[in-house]
């Protein structure tokens, strides 16, 4: 007790301490309150530089995306063109090809030039390669014919046959979208492609032919094989019948030959279409609803397409009783002829032709300008 009177006491006779002590209490509060302050402001920056960073680097993401969509024609230079083609022509058609506003549709002639500079890679691929690539895509396609004679022997025993082939044939871009979006070798895809580099001069008639042979030789074997083992395994999972796979084959086999041919040639320009928009595409998506609705009006029309029909077909030699040896290898024969007038001259010459009156057009735009240019320096 008496220290706490003391105590007292003392702050009583010594005021000037005890202000002093509550100083150094609100100043060290206030230091402290400060450096929190500058604690937090110091976060809250980082914070604001950090997500400032980020989104940065999500809109240089997103630009490089864009770049490498269009990265074959945007800012193309003399070095990406082939070889064979003279500095003048390099010159004009990068006037003409350029294509750097991903919010825009790809211009006429850079899908043109792209689709040349592709199929000037695929030529310098090797042997090996392309036919892997091909025999893959063979089997790939395959998957469209499983699931349409699947669906077709699931519908004909509830509606008519000649209605649930067509119901059936809407399962015809399944493989078509596997083979296109995983970039294997079609045949009828790569007919006009490959013409392109021949038309203008840059690979010989020769070369040209001997890639043909080679993707269509890995698109029938493969197609061959998976008719051979699929099909055979879809018999006796019991999904379809025998008699499923003979009817299925005199649907397609069912015509004068020259009405086969038409067919061939009209699925043939479809396809050479197909490639065309599918490089137009910027994004996988719209390239998938590209090839839906275009293979799908294919299978819908019943149009003939060598590398699906050679499996169709195959199947009924192998399995069925109503196709012969003869019969297979005519109707192949006519199909392929048929597609790869549709894909070429449809497709290749016309766009190519289109692409070149382009050219021509620049070039006389710019030696008009030369011209003036002179005139005014003398």
């Amino acid at each position: 007790m008496p220290q706490d009177i003391d105590s007292r006491t003392d702050h009583q006779k010594d005021p000037q301490n005890s202000y002093a002590d509550y100083e150094g209490v609100v100043d060290d509060n206030h230091k402290a309150g400060k450096q929190k302050d500058q604690q937090e402001s110091r976060q809250d920056s980082q914070q604001k530089s950090n997500q400032k960073d980020s989104e940065e680097d999500s809109a240089d993401g997103q630009a490089n995306d864009n770049a490498d969509k269009t990265e074959t024609t945007e800012d193309l230079k003399g070095d990406d063109l082939p070889e064979e083609i003279s500095d003048e022509d390099k010159e004009t058609i990068k006037k003409v090809a350029n294509d750097n506003d991903s919010s825009h549709a790809k211009s006429y002639a850079s899908i043109l030039v792209e689709q040349v500079m592709d199929a000037k890679e695929t030529f310098e691929r090797s042997l090996g390669s392309l036919f892997t690539s091909a025999f893959t895509a063979g089997l790939e396609i395959g998957i469209s014919f499983f699931m349409i004679l699947s669906a077709f022997a699931l519908l004909s025993g509830v509606i008519p046959s000649e209605y649930a082939i067509v119901l059936a044939s809407l399962l015809y871009p399944i493989g078509f979208i596997i083979v296109v979006i995983g970039q294997s070798l079609l045949f009828t895809e790569q007919t006009s492609l490959l013409s392109l580099p021949v038309l203008n001069g840059i690979e010989p008639l020769n070369k040209l032919l001997r890639l043909w042979g080679i993707v269509i030789a890995g698109n029938l074997v493969g197609g061959c094989l998976f008719a051979a083992l699929m099909i055979g395994l879809g018999l006796n999972m019991q999904l379809f019948s025998t008699s499923d796979i003979d009817a299925y084959a005199e649907h397609v086999l069912a015509f004068e030959w020259w009405v086969i041919f038409g067919s061939a040639v009209l699925a043939g320009w479809m396809m050479g279409v197909t490639a065309w928009l599918v490089t137009s595409a910027r994004d996988t998506l719209s390239r998938i609803v590209l090839v839906t609705i275009i293979t799908g009006s294919i299978g819908f029309l019943g149009l003939h397409h060598s590398i699906v029909g050679n499996i169709e077909v195959f199947s009924a030699l192998l399995y069925g009783s109503s196709v012969s040896l003869w019969r297979y290898l005519l109707f192949l024969a006519i199909v392929l002829v048929g597609n790869t007038i549709g894909g070429v001259v449809f497709v290749a010459v016309l766009k190519n032709r289109t692409f070149l009156f382009e050219v021509e057009k620049v070039k006389e735009q710019t030696a008009k300008t030369k011209a003036r240019v002179d005139v005014h320096h003398r």
